[in-house]
């Protein structure tokens, strides 16, 4: 594909948006805000906004590039480059062919659909059609029409002011805008699971906020940063900012390897970092809890299991990997660019303590009963919440830490949010 011949890009929203009624014009504003942060890199460069669409005016700059900004942007479904012409017969003949051998590997066969928003033209769109088809293919007369299954279909846009040609079409993210269905808190961990099951949240809209436990020194520093690497590329998706809650959790963790419930203990965890998790989204004004979860793929993710888990806190826990299957998130982990910093070989606190044959089913009379003869838990979450560290990330292009760490940390008591750029 040629990137220099096109004026502007055409966005197409998705297809979930347009069923929205009378809150559709409130996501496709909040979708034109986060067209626009993608591409704040790229000088001169004009977002407009029409019912259903958007278009992007280049100015020069090429169209891979701008592109390469828009693939990652949730709630846009498709999006095409486009040239702009005069609004008379010649000069739409000639942009279209100029589109056409802008389109890379030439097909052997092609049609033209022309559509006429602007009634005054000459020539209605029938008449359109074979027009520009007839000038193409005296242009190129190894070409055929294929008006049924044609290899490309080149589109011309009649507008009063301009006509708008395109026939390449790339598929864009889709999903709703990142924020525009709510707040979550995703429980990150080193692994493959989480960050697919974050990005799944952010597609349909969850403007999220990453906890993740550690339990120094029995999980190493290595470990963490893994966690803070896994962060920062969900940061890419959200086109403004992250924030990442560190829980210290050893003593919790300590308290239940020696409760003498061995086969309990991960239940006992997992119930536990919920409560911890309740607390912050509270104070973080998030609404529900998304997990890694996925139907049977351990121990702590049976049916019986994840009830008694779930038990622990009143907010909805959603669970987007729950019927998927390994090869199903690995492939999309490959995708969005997590998959490589999940497999590094440092270990988080949920692999810690692992017993030889975990509950698969436990009751939850007992765990509750075993959690009430655990001397202060409740002091102990309260304690872990207070210590808790936020790490905020933003996105910038141009700016960076004078230490180059690119975050910045705050205390989660802090009732600041002036944080940096990286």
């Amino acid at each position: 594909m040629s990137n220099m011949i096109y004026d502007m890009v055409l966005l197409r929203l998705g297809g979930e948006i347009t069923v929205k009624g009378k809150n559709r014009a409130r996501f496709e504003k909040v979708l034109a805000d986060h067209v626009r942060k993608a591409l704040r890199a790229f000088d001169k460069i004009v977002v407009n906004q029409t019912y259903g669409r958007l278009y992007v005016e280049l100015n020069a700059h090429p169209y891979e590039e701008v592109a390469k900004a828009l693939r990652d942007v949730f709630g846009l479904v498709s999006f095409s480059p486009v040239k702009r012409a005069d609004a008379n017969l010649e000069a739409i003949q000639a942009t279209a062919l100029d589109v056409f051998r802008a389109h890379g590997k030439q097909p052997d066969t092609f049609k033209v659909t022309v559509k006429r928003g602007w009634k005054q033209f000459p020539h209605d769109s029938m008449e359109m059609n074979h027009l520009v088809a007839s000038h193409v293919l005296r242009e190129t007369p190894e070409l055929k029409v294929n008006i049924r299954n044609p290899e490309v279909e080149l589109r011309v846009d009649i507008q009063k002011d301009a006509a708008y040609v395109y026939c390449d079409t790339e598929a864009g993210a889709g999903g709703f805008p990142y924020g525009a269905n709510g707040k979550g808190l995703l429980l990150l961990s080193g692994g493959i699971d989480s960050p697919v099951a974050g990005w799944l949240g952010m597609r349909k809209g969850l403007e999220l906020e990453a906890v993740h436990f550690y339990s120094y020194p029995f999980t190493s520093e290595q470990a963490k940063e893994k966690v803070v690497t896994l962060a920062k590329r969900l940061l890419h998706f959200t086109g403004g900012k992250f924030k990442l809650h560190l829980v210290p959790f050893t003593e919790i963790q300590t308290r239940f390897a020696q409760s003498n419930q061995e086969r309990l203990i991960i239940t006992l965890m997992r119930r536990a970092m919920l409560r911890i998790t309740e607390i912050i989204a509270a104070r973080e004004s998030a609404h529900a809890i998304v997990t890694g979860d996925s139907l049977g793929q351990v121990a702590s993710q049976t049916l019986g299991s994840m009830n008694v888990i779930g038990r622990a806190t009143e907010l909805p826990i959603l669970r987007p990997l729950v019927m998927m299957d390994k090869i199903e998130i690995i492939r999309i982990a490959e995708r969005i660019g997590t998959y490589e910093t999940s497999i590094l070989p440092f270990e988080d606190c949920c692999t810690l303590f692992v017993p030889k044959s975990p509950s698969t089913n436990p009751n939850l009379s007992i765990v509750e009963s075993v959690e009430a003869g655990i001397e202060d838990l409740d002091a102990m979450i309260q304690q872990a919440v207070k210590d808790t560290v936020t790490v905020v990330m933003k996105q910038e292009t141009t700016k960076a830490l004078p230490d180059g760490r690119g975050i910045e940390q705050k205390e989660a008591g802090s009732q600041t949010d002036e944080d940096r750029w990286f």
